[in-house]
């Protein structure tokens, strides 16, 4: 990366927040700055869309270095609180949503039946897999602060 500004210029998560930087955390994790990027919340913004790798002129793999960052920051203790909201979800739901008594009236009316998904058949598997230990050693997450800024 040579801090041309391809990525953040062809991101359209930049068109919606502009304080939203590709660059600035390639240039973060090329100091070393690992905290800063783990903890970051725009690391969860990339929607790995794969413009801003298409057209960087080095051929930096930005989305896939995104999509590292944030495994690494679930790894070490630093997940974004929608991730364990959505663990939440699925263990105790089987879903990313509870289906509710309004939904189950809906599904009725429609000619489906309800559904009820016991709390005990998707913990498992997110316990096997190390997902619910790894998200109940989340550190605290530090207050919000400018992360906007051209780096």
């Amino acid at each position: 990366c040579y801090a041309c500004g391809t990525c953040s210029a062809s991101c359209p998560i930049r068109a919606i927040d502009d304080e939203f930087n590709p660059r600035r955390i390639i240039r973060l994790a090329l100091l070393g700055l690992k905290d800063e990027v783990l903890q970051s919340d725009f690391i969860w913004l990339c929607t790995g869309c794969y413009i801003c790798q298409e057209r960087c002129p080095q051929d930096v793999r930005i989305t896939e270095l995104m999509t590292a960052f944030r495994n690494v920051a679930v790894e070490e203790g630093y997940p974004h609180p929608t991730v364990k909201a959505i663990a939440d979800m699925v263990a105790e739901h089987g879903i990313i949503m509870e289906i509710g008594e309004f939904e189950n009236d809906k599904r009725e009316k429609i000619g489906l039946p309800s559904r009820n998904v016991p709390s005990d058949v998707h913990r498992p598997i997110l316990e096997d897999t190390g997902l619910i230990a790894t998200l109940a050693k989340a550190k605290p997450r530090p207050a919000a602060e400018e992360e906007g800024g051209d780096a």
